[in-house]
């Protein structure tokens, strides 16, 4: 792999990652931008106990452009888009319309009652363009540009980590219109959080009291259970293994957990981002197939937050879809929406035994 870093016309960082021979990369932005707003703010819930994160001058981002508009293709025949360079590989840069900045300051905030805390939305939002062709898909890259994006994740991975006030990095994909993607291009972000998330907070202390209680790695003892049952196993490798959970919320949806227990992506070896590549292609492909139509998709990465906490971490990738048939979408209502208690209209063992025997 090999990696190079330049600055957009705006200031952000622009990096590419490319497989070794590949061209130099364009690195001049000669666009005319205004400067990327510095307005994000943090507000603390007392109820919940969970921060929200403000960014109005989201509401003014580039919202389904027309193919020949993308802001994610390279920059071809005279059109000049966030990325300089005629191509490229995978590449990764700071978002134009960040939910957080490294830079935020606290600007004009309004009176808050006592009990609500604010603070600048200090942070990173990053784009992860996986290829150049617009009308590919993450499913369809062959294996070696998928480690590509992998190699990509780790490294982004140690750099955000290393930044002042960040407490998490989150890796994702959203994938579809049904999920709310306005961009078409295949793409994922990576958001660096000044905080430990809310469902990573509760995931990570259920597995402290498992440790305590018994011992053991509350993570690798479900994906022990869910290996030795296999009723809801989609597929496995030699070091990776697909499984819906016995307590699925949504219509679809499975996690890949490695073998054994690493907190975070650049922890995995050669061999083990190689045996993800292959699954993780296998299990999409299983996916686009289940409905014959690409599935909207979330694909989240659960990695160990930095500091005290995370020992107990197991990284594992949930995908997650709202498409619970071929015309129809799950919706959150009463239950889901606001009391957080969901209900599914599907067996978790039905779905698994469906994408097992998808025919791709």
């Amino acid at each position: 792999m090999r990696k190079s870093t330049a600055a957009l016309a705006d200031g952000r960082e622009i990096i590419y990652f490319d497989h070794d021979g590949a061209p130099a990369r364009t690195s001049h932005d000669r666009r005319e931008l205004d400067p990327v707003s510095t307005t994000s703010q943090l507000r603390h819930d007392p109820v919940l106990g969970e921060w929200v994160m403000l960014g109005s001058h989201r509401q003014n981002r580039t919202y389904f452009p027309a193919t020949d508009d993308c802001p994610l293709c390279p920059s071809r025949g005279g059109r000049q888009t966030e990325i300089p360079s005629p191509d490229y590989d995978v590449v990764v840069f700071e978002n134009r319309f960040p939910s957080l900045s490294m830079h935020a300051s606290p600007g004009v905030v309004p009176t808050l009652p006592p009990l609500v805390g604010s603070a600048p939305g200090v942070g990173r939002c990053e784009v992860v363009c996986f290829t150049s062709d617009h009308e590919s898909a993450f499913g369809r890259l062959k294996p070696e540009h998928a480690r590509l994006v992998v190699d990509a994740w780790a490294d982004r991975t140690v750099e955000l980590s290393a930044l002042p006030g960040v407490a998490q990095v989150f890796p994702f994909e959203n994938r579809g219109a049904a999920i709310g993607v306005t961009l078409e291009h295949p793409h994922g972000q990576i958001y660096a959080y000044p905080f430990v998330t809310p469902r990573t907070r509760q995931m990570l202390g259920n597995a402290v009291a498992h440790a305590e209680r018994t011992g053991r790695n509350l993570f690798a003892d479900v994906l022990a259970g869910e290996r030795e049952s296999g009723a809801r196993v989609v597929a496995s490798s030699s070091f990776w293994t697909a499984f819906v959970p016995a307590a699925a919320r949504w219509p679809v949806e499975v996690h890949l957990y490695p073998h054994r227990q690493v907190p975070d992506i650049p922890s995995l070896t050669g061999d083990e981002r190689d045996d993800f590549v292959q699954l993780y292609l296998n299990v999409l492909g299983r996916l686009d197939a289940l409905y014959d139509q690409p599935l909207p998709y979330v694909a989240a990465w659960h990695q160990a937050p930095r500091g005290p906490g995370g020992e107990q971490a197991y990284l594992h990738l949930q995908v997650t879809s709202v498409q619970r048939a071929p015309d129809k979408l799950k919706y959150l209502a009463g239950s889901e929406a606001a009391m957080g208690a969901f209900v599914t209209d599907v067996l978790p063992e039905d779905v698994a035994e469906r994408l097992r025997d998808v025919t791709r």
